[in-house]
């Protein structure tokens, strides 16, 4: 079987390049990839028709029998992705339409008025989407092909040589994410502020980069927050050396997350997780066995919870560990390849 899958450019940072470069080596069908979107300083716009030309010669010139999309569910990438699926079904190749991240406010649009996304992506042949929620509304929209649930990874070369038993207490928590106010950078500032009233020698660490990075590193030195380290993006073995030295992972965002890919990779390195309930955690996460989804934004709220593990480290280690086993057991990428090839072949039936 031969898939073309549209993803932007893997070497570039971003959620749903990092998805396919993980899957890159565990594909087991002949899987091709056409990168779209903003590259080697041409910005998305100014380069989509040549990725909208060379898309068209693959499908003319190769032969392939399915076609994978990945757009989020945003207005940009909806018009976007809808040109690409008219050209293949052009060519009646099967599509796929896997929805990665997921704007409520493009959600709710859609749902006062679905003519428009149904004559656009209602001849789609299926879609993929990463939480139940997700499903529900599409077919609320009156979707009636196929919708399969699929999850985010974890690269199986990030964790081979991580063993939880080795892990130690390091006096850490950790902010793995872009650095957004909508990821809850400033709760996760304040909810620590808090804790370091009676906790001074506890730590904090904000791996990567984003539009608050700088206001939030201002903030710190305002309020004269101590022990905070802004690491920036970080991969490779910094991105392990750091999971393997955290006690606790964070996240209070609002975003329109569908799996955040931090939240399994910090439940692959045994962190208890804080966080909310977005996307599809909802579809798996334990409250209690895993860590706590919290619907507040309020950092006291996330200063107690995280007290609480922090005063239980038996408690803390038997979660980090559940975590540990169920991640590896569930989103190994090599895992997730062989599920989302079971997928491609029913389609093609």
């Amino acid at each position: 079987m031969n898939i073309l899958v549209n993803t932007p450019d893997i070497s570039k940072l971003g959620g749903v390049a990092n998805h396919y470069k993980g899957l890159l080596p565990c594909w087991t069908e002949n899987v091709r990839y056409h990168f779209i979107g903003g590259r080697k300083g041409i910005p998305g716009p100014v380069i989509l028709i040549f990725d909208l030309l060379l898309f068209t010669l693959k499908l003319m010139f190769l032969s392939f029998d399915l076609v994978l999309l990945n757009p989020s569910l945003g207005k940009t990438a909806l018009k976007r992705d809808a040109l690409f699926l008219k050209i293949a079904r052009f060519f009646k190749i099967k599509v796929i339409v896997f929805f990665h991240g997921w704007e409520e406010d493009i959600a709710k649009d859609i749902t006062r008025t679905p003519e428009w996304f149904l004559k656009n992506y209602g001849f789609a042949d299926a879609f993929l989407v990463l939480s139940s929620s997700f499903k529900r509304e599409m077919i609320s929209w009156g979707i009636v092909s196929p919708i399969y649930l699929t999850t985010t990874k974890v690269d199986d070369t990030l964790v081979k040589n991580f063993v939880f038993e080795d892990k130690k207490d390091s006096n850490t928590l950790l902010f793995l994410a872009r650095v957004e106010e909508n990821k809850g950078i400033f709760v996760t500032l304040k909810a620590f502020q808090i804790l370091q009233r009676d906790r001074k020698d506890l730590r904090l660490k904000v791996a990567g980069n984003g539009g608050a990075f700088i206001s939030a590193q201002a903030f710190v030195k305002d309020e004269g927050i101590n022990n905070v380290e802004f690491l920036g993006s970080i991969s490779g073995e910094h991105l392990i050396e750091t999971f393997k030295n955290s006690d606790i992972y964070i996240l209070p965002t609002w975003h329109g997350e569908g799996m955040p890919t931090s939240v399994l990779e910090a439940m692959a390195f045994g962190l208890p997780l804080i966080t909310r309930p977005v996307g599809g955690l909802n579809d798996f996460f334990e409250e209690g066995k895993m860590g706590f989804l919290i619907e507040s934004f309020s950092p006291e709220v996330y200063s107690n919870r995280i007290n609480e593990l922090l005063n239980n480290r038996d408690e803390l280690r038997a979660i980090g560990k559940y975590n540990c086993e169920y991640s590896l057991r569930n989103f190994l990428a090599s895992q997730v390849a062989k599920n989302l090839e079971v997928i491609f072949k029913d389609i093609m039936k």
